[in-house]
């Protein structure tokens, strides 16, 4: 009974996939699921899908969910933790205005829900347990299905409002490419694999050429992955390293921008695309950042986020305490 009073649960909620964990409480994973994330439904069923990565999870520790001393969500969007509301939620299903995700997945499980960012618990795990233990100040940049970024300061998360850390709509070109926020010249327009997706199927249509949705009919899949992004790279698919290159150069703007505001001690890159593409591709970020630094003579560290694919649902489970 004791490991279960200590127990929490964590829920990374992406635009691709949904990661739940089950966690003791020196961050040991005790168990584990992954849901895709619908892609219809609204937030109805994205609700059911992180009841299934939950429950999965737990079943996998041998806890029932309701003996979980509670569960944190990272959600991608505007949080308001005090309602347990999310809205805005772009790369989720038809989810715009605020829905009661916490009382609602809390009703399900019977256990208590706290929501925060998902790249601010990102980037908070990062910080306690990861690749910026030694810093202060930290912003992490998130390169997946968006864009996201999570913000560290004197050794305390900030979140502003709610919504503090949306680096991937800094714009980085203005009246430029629309993105899926439905703004203009955001750098999730250029860099969000999303939005890429959607830009190599214009370019398709104009007639480029590309192994991109070869290699996705390859692999099963109905989205151009981080994976399959990787591999049309490695062909030389010149398409593929066209946007990538445009997306680089706008998370470096973009980055550049929130360094000049923040001054932070260490950006942290991660993601789907960021810690697929490594370390090769982060110093391809800096070198982007370098020429719109203000101050260049002492720049950030810039450094691969070190948790991997369950380092936003343990932030999320960290939430349980907070």
């Amino acid at each position: 009974m004791a490991v279960h009073l200590a127990a929490r649960g964590g829920v990374d909620l992406g635009g691709t996939k949904i990661q739940a964990i089950v966690a003791d409480g020196a961050h040991k994973v005790l168990g584990q699921a992954r849901q895709p994330t619908p892609t219809e439904g609204g937030p109805p069923a994205v609700i059911a899908a992180l009841e299934r990565a939950l429950r999965e999870a737990a079943g996998q520790a041998g806890i029932e969910p309701s003996e979980l001393l509670g569960v944190g969500i990272g959600a991608p969007g505007a949080v308001d933790t005090e309602a347990g509301t999310l809205a805005q939620a772009g790369n989720l299903p038809d989810w715009r205005d605020p829905y009661p995700l916490a009382s609602e997945l809390g009703g399900r499980l019977g256990t208590a829900i706290r929501l925060g960012n998902d790249v601010q618990v990102a980037t908070d795990a990062e910080f306690t347990l990861g690749a910026a233990r030694e810093f202060s100040s930290l912003l992490g940049v998130f390169w997946g299905t968006g864009v996201g970024g999570g913000i560290v300061l004197d050794g305390r998360p900030w979140a502003g409002l709610g919504a503090a850390g949306e680096i991937g709509h800094i714009v980085v070109k203005r009246d430029g490419a629309q993105c899926p926020c439905g703004r203009r010249g955001c750098m999730e327009a250029y860099a969000g694999r999303r939005a890429m997706e959607g830009r190599a199927r214009k370019a398709v249509e104009e007639g480029h050429k590309t192994h991109l949705f070869k290699i996705m009919e390859e692999k099963g899949r109905d989205r151009l992955t981080s994976g399959i992004w990787a591999r049309a790279l490695q062909r030389g698919d010149d398409l593929a390293g066209k946007l990538i290159d445009e997306a680089i150069e706008a998370i470096g703007v973009a980055v550049a921008s929130a360094n000049n505001l923040l001054d932070v001690q260490a950006i942290i890159i991660g993601g789907g695309l960021g810690v697929r593409f490594g370390e090769p591709f982060a110093r391809r970020i800096e070198d982007a950042m370098m020429p719109h630094l203000f101050v260049d003579h002492r720049p950030p560290v810039v450094r691969v986020a070190e948790l991997g694919d369950l380092g936003g649902a343990l932030g999320a489970s960290l939430l349980v305490t907070r």
